[in-house]
């Protein structure tokens, strides 16, 4: 379905319009604006109040403005000026000369990867993530739109999100479903050819499934998610898309089959021609199955057709722990897919046998059957490669470890998306040059950062810890107009936060191996760091736990009780309910970005990436990627005690004794100017090492240099042979 086709659904969006603004209409439902500072300036500009109270979300606003804001703004000469110019820049963005993808020479007449991803965090008026894996596909469709590759993005459309959170007033987490508010968020249903409900029919299970279809447009590139709520479907399948990461084995099931298979078969509804198909994470596997069916219909054998799809198939694990990978009971899968197997000429047998892990049998694990089915496999930092391969080296039991066929490509994030406003488009525009966000994966040009001023970069960094407390201040003001909440509880939302004290950020999905309540191991000893008339620290703690579980929210509850206790003289916050638009004002504000899981179980992280962009330093354990970022001078690292019952303690003690003899003398050494010189020097070392190094650029690039062109390749010659009439050897060899 073209572009122009699908934009043709929104143009009864917004019917007060003006026509001399009619762009705003297609500018609000293209989340290019929420990269792009000029078109949230745009918006913004249009109604300042309005955009505040719509959360930063430019279709609610347009929706609740009246048709007299609007025709005012259509005649207002300084609005239409700004109009005009990012009008033509968005417009250019959309419709380029070339790009990078292109510039390579190896633009495909259709669509090239189709990305499978389970969650995908865009914005927050899209609740569609739980955490780090959702930020990053998010982050790789915003990059994979600006690098021109050809990529297309499947996903669910979770009516529930995934949670809104509400602690109550001992510190249980407690979740409630916010509906997402469709009509006020950039998210557009395809319709079909009479205006219906675009509908996709699953007969997979019984009774079929039909599947109805949302479009988020992100820049150039499109991302579809699957809805099940028709009301053609009954009643037990329409809740199938409801919610993310349901604790139901049965359930997480029916959702992996909607999202492979059916995911699959929209794109083929679609008309969505892909080469190469991209799995990140197992959730979505079944895609394969789905591929090799198409190929079998059309009159190819199993063994051909499998061959074909592993050869353009990539898989990306982000999940160093072995029980972190789904897996299921056989009955299960006979119960789903005893009906559908035949079609691919493959029986249940063949089918268990793939998804066999040799130290867990008995059930099928959906990364050993991705690993399988896949010619190209990744983990997400070199650490984690490591330890993928060692995890893994039960599924090639003929080959050492260190020859075990998964690579590794280390996540990045996207710059324009994390950056912050006038950080990027003033401070580092004025020293690093006007192409700087252009060329940003290029090492060189990030060593101009060293020119900017100390007094420059220390002040804007000054400015932004203030809003950050303003904006905490404000959740705590709003929640506690709502109503309900006790005075404990708006005390530990962070009311007393102080603008000059050294302030730790510590946010993230709260889950037992990342250690939320490391910090409080010692709490006599925090508390002492904390409450150093001379030189104060202060915690901000953020992050959801999981639904179902109980243990994390154990963790939570402790660290809210420890910002309601007065013995932490209000410099211990937890702040509700965190989200994206939070974590924006979190890695831009805070001083030091923390991060303390128990290694291994870190297979990359990207929140201290988006911290150390912003000259937030980052105190981590030596896991993830920060093994490959720290250089000793960009932010402080340990190397984490050996597994034991002390452990947490020796942890604990190694972050104060850092506290104590290097980051807390270094914040507080200030210059008769006012100013700490060293520590700027460390902000400075922290945004020069991460530009170029942790980027979704060069992410992206590595990802089509290693598997795209090479799959892209096997897929051309494989066409090319086929229409000569030829059959292409299987040079992969059995698996």
């Amino acid at each position: 379905m073209e572009l122009k086709k699908i934009m043709r659904g929104i143009r009864d969006k917004f019917p007060h319009l003006p026509e001399r603004i009619a762009g705003l209409r297609e500018l609000a439902y293209n989340l290019w604006w929420s990269w792009h500072p000029e078109g949230r300036m745009l918006f913004k500009l249009l109604h300042r109040q309005g955009w505040h109270l719509s959360n930063h979300n430019p279709v609610k606003m347009l929706n609740q403005m009246d048709a007299h804001m609007l025709k005012t703004a259509s005649t207002d000469t300084h609005f239409l000026r700004h109009y005009d110019s990012v009008m033509a820049r968005f417009e250019g963005y959309m419709e380029p000369a070339s790009s990078w993808f292109s510039a390579e020479g190896r633009e495909l007449d259709k669509c090239a990867i189709a990305y499978f991803s389970a969650e995908y965090g865009l914005h927050h008026a899209l609740p569609f993530y739980a955490g780090g894996l959702g930020f990053l596909a998010g982050d790789y469709l915003k990059e994979c739109s600006d690098l021109g590759i050809p990529l297309v993005g499947v996903g669910f459309m979770y009516p529930q999100g995934y949670l809104r959170q509400l602690v109550s007033a001992d510190g249980w987490q407690v979740g409630a479903c916010e509906m997402l508010d469709r009509e006020n968020a950039p998210i557009h249903k395809l319709m079909d050819e009479n205006g219906e409900p675009l509908s996709i029919r699953v007969p997979v299970m019984d009774p079929p499934i039909t599947l109805e279809v949302w479009m988020v447009q992100v820049g150039r590139t499109k991302l579809y998610l699957i809805d099940t709520s028709s009301q053609a479907n009954e009643p037990q399948n329409r809740i199938i898309s409801d919610r993310l990461y349901t604790g139901d084995r049965e359930m997480r099931l029916r959702q992996e089959i909607v999202l492979g298979i059916g995911g699959a078969r929209i794109l083929r509804a679609l008309g969505e021609d892909y080469a190469v198909l991209h799995l990140n994470e197992g959730h979505p596997a079944f895609a394969v199955l789905e591929r090799i069916r198409e190929k079998v219909e059309r009159g190819m054998s199993y063994h051909d057709a499998s061959r074909l799809v592993r050869d353009t198939t990539l898989f990306t694990t982000h999940t160093p722990v072995p029980a972190g990978h789904d897996a299921f009971a056989y009955p299960l899968l006979e119960k789903y897919l005893s009906s559908y197997l035949p079609t691919l000429d493959l029986s249940m047998e063949e089918f268990i046998e793939l998804g066999l892990n040799p130290t867990r049998p008995g059930e099928f694990n959906m990364t050993a059957f991705a690993l399988r089915s896949s010619a190209y496999r990744n983990a997400v930092s070199r650490r984690h490669g490591e330890v993928s391969r060692s995890m893994w080296q039960p599924l090639w039991p003929n080959l050492p470890v260190d020859q075990i066929p998964i690579d590794h490509v280390t996540n990045g994030i996207h710059v324009p998306s994390w950056i912050d406003r006038r950080l990027g488009s003033e401070i580092l525009c004025r020293y690093m040059g006007r192409t700087w966000l252009e060329e940003h994966d290029e090492s060189r040009i990030w060593n101009l950062v060293c020119e900017i001023p100390d007094e420059v970069l220390w002040n804007h960094h000054n400015s932004m810890k203030s809003m950050l407390i303003t904006k905490i201040k404000e959740r705590a003001r709003n929640k506690w107009l709502e109503g309900g909440a006790e005075p404990g509880q708006i005390m530990a939302s962070g009311v007393l936060l102080d603008p000059s004290a050294l302030t730790l950020g510590f946010a993230r999905r709260f889950a037992s191996y990342k250690r939320p309540t490391l910090l409080l191991q010692d709490i006599d000893r925090l508390r002492r760091i904390l409450n150093d008339p001379w030189k104060p620290v202060q915690i901000i703690f953020a992050g959801k736990a999981h639904t179902d579980d109980d243990q994390s929210k154990m963790l939570l509850q402790q660290v809210f009780n420890a910002a309601k206790d007065r013995a932490s003289g209000g410099r211990i916050a937890f702040v509700e309910d965190y989200d994206e638009l939070l974590a924006q004002y979190l890695v831009h504000g805070v001083d030091v970005w923390v991060n303390n899981p128990i290694p291994p179980m870190e297979a990359s992280g990207t929140s201290g990436m988006k911290a150390s962009i912003n000259g937030v330093p980052q105190l981590s354990v030596l896991d993830g990627w920060w093994i490959e970022g720290y250089n000793g001078k960009n932010g402080w690292a340990f190397s984490g005690a050996e597994d034991g019952l002390d452990r947490d303690a020796k942890d604990a003690a190694s972050i104060y004794t850092l506290l104590e003899k290097e980051i807390v003398p270094l914040y507080y050494n200030i210059a008769e100017d006012g100013i700490p010189h060293g520590w700027v020097t460390v902000m400075k070392e922290a945004i020069r090492m991460n530009g170029p190094n942790f980027s979704a650029a060069r992410m992206a690039k590595e990802y089509a240099d290693k598997f795209y062109h090479p799959a892209i390749d096997a897929y051309m010659m494989e066409k090319r042979r086929r229409e000569r009439g030829f059959i292409k050897q299987d040079h992969f060899g059995k698996f």
